[in-house]
């Protein structure tokens, strides 16, 4: 017996709801992860772009290209090495707190390049650094502009010294970085090697 067309057009739009449920429920989870994953820069980044799914593409796309990267953590030579680096760097904020401040910036791209990240315009590293670290990221940007305030004329020693304490958190975060790393590039060579 054949459907009627009253069936035929039931049947369509029972299909076209479960293909619009199931879509929601994709795009919710989606939203989700991205949330869990980048955290507060989920919300700057919504901000920024003014609309939550630009926003999100954005933050798809960042997570894909540093996939593309070879994160690696730090020998524990190369971490001592950039520890005792940061301690000069803090012991020279007493006698010259612009170029210790300066002098952070450039040990924050050592460190990145160090680990795999390339290094490019701030904008792009702190872009970057927001798919592992999106707690810190904040505060990187924040050294950043009282950096750039300092370079104007604009910082007070205070500013510069709260610069150090923005710097030092995403210099801890990158040094001292998750266990994840390790068993990630462990993943990898037993699956390349």
């Amino acid at each position: 017996m054949p459907f009627t067309p009253t069936e035929i057009i039931l049947a369509v739009l029972v299909v076209l709801l479960a293909a619009a449920a199931i879509v929601l429920w994709m795009r919710t989870r989606r939203t989700e992860a991205l949330k869990s994953q980048f955290g507060p820069e989920y919300a700057r980044a919504v901000h920024d772009v003014g609309d939550e799914r630009k926003a999100e593409t954005l933050l798809a796309e960042r997570q894909k290209r540093v996939a593309g990267y070879t994160i690696k953590p730090l020998s524990s030579e190369m971490r001592a090495h950039f520890v005792e680096t940061w301690r000069g760097v803090q012991a020279q904020f007493v006698d010259d707190p612009s170029y210790a401040v300066t002098r952070a910036d450039d040990l924050l791209g050592e460190v990145m390049l160090a680990r795999g990240y390339p290094v490019r315009d701030f904008d792009q590293r702190a872009a970057d650094l927001s798919v592992d670290h999106p707690d810190v990221v904040q505060h990187y940007r924040t050294a950043h502009d009282l950096a750039l305030s300092h370079s104007r004329g604009e910082a007070s020693t205070e500013d510069l010294r709260t610069a150090m304490i923005h710097f030092r958190a995403l210099f801890d975060d990158l040094v001292n970085e998750p266990d994840h790393y390790a068993e990630t590039v462990a993943e990898k060579e037993k699956h390349h090697g």
